[in-house]
């Protein structure tokens, strides 16, 4: 790696060490709305206030309960009505992902690239986390989406920290510094937001191959939605061994069997992957 590459990385693990790296903070519709979900007190019509200041991000949970996914026999017009479809549980991790989606952007045009790439990626997965979870599994679904939503969340410090120090560094060498720093920066972030430890550990583990663990979780989720991803392609995990990843047994699937074979579950993935776009 080069003399840049390992610059970039020296100061951003001493920011870590240190405590000084500038971590993204919970945008604050998100923040609003898991205070509503966190609290016994609350009821739909609290949570529908809040969301209903955000015009844009109203407008997708309702186009998300028309989505063949949730619909049901009548058309959902308003977020009232979508709320009390969805459940509070489903609409706060939603609404809590779908506000991040703004973070995902920048100026300088190699690195909104990368984000949107990122972004996109992490919506893919989601809907294929949710899809196994109901499937699968006895976790929960809306967990599972928020799992896949912010499992590549590390990525984004790096990237502002090339854009804001202005580093020219080749998209090759930039991916290596990724893919080493991110699972502790995703971490560390999550820790931040407060996020349940389930869920702080999936950037930390979903890449992690030979994990063992007593029962599915979340990393497993979001382990097999990638792999679901990149399935038959060029990617290195694809040449990988699937029959010695445990994760497969944890959740009842056979590697050898190609998902989007099976008709009605690659159904259910696309319709999941193309609501979080």
């Amino acid at each position: 790696m080069s003399n840049i590459a390992e610059t970039i990385k020296a100061d951003l693990i001493t920011a870590i060490e240190e405590d000084k790296l500038l971590l993204p903070t919970l945008p604050e519709a998100a923040l609003q709305v898991r205070e509503i979900a966190e609290s016994e007190d609350s009821a739909i019509a609290d949570l529908v206030k809040v969301i209903s200041n955000d015009t844009a991000l109203s407008a997708r949970i309702i186009r998300v309960c028309n989505s063949p996914l949730f619909r049901g026999n009548r058309a959902i017009e308003n977020l009232n009505m979508a709320v009390s479809r969805l459940g509070m549980a489903y609409t706060s991790s939603l609404a809590m992902g779908l506000a991040m989606q703004q973070m995902f952007q920048a100026t300088s045009d190699m690195i909104d690239k990368r984000l949107r790439a990122t972004w996109q990626a992490s919506t893919e997965v989601a809907g294929i986390c949710h899809v196994l979870a109901q499937h699968y599994t006895k976790l929960k679904p809306d967990q599972a989406t928020l799992a896949g939503l912010v499992h590549l969340i590390g990525v984004l410090p790096i990237l502002r920290y090339v854009e804001d120090e202005d580093i020219q560094i080749s998209g090759a060498m930039l991916d290596g510094v990724i893919e080493e720093l991110h699972p502790r920066i995703g971490a560390a972030i999550l820790k931040k937001w407060d996020f349940p430890k389930d869920l702080v550990n999936v950037p930390l583990e979903f890449a992690k191959f030979q994990r063992e663990v007593p029962s599915a979780d979340y990393a497993d989720l979001v382990m097999i939605a990638n792999l679901q991803l990149i399935s038959g392609s060029e990617h290195p995990w694809a040449q990988m061994d699937w029959t010695a990843i445990s994760a497969f047994d944890r959740l009842g699937l056979d590697p050898n069997i190609d998902m989007s074979e099976e008709e009605d579950l690659n159904a259910q993935m696309e319709a999941a992957m193309a609501l979080l776009q």
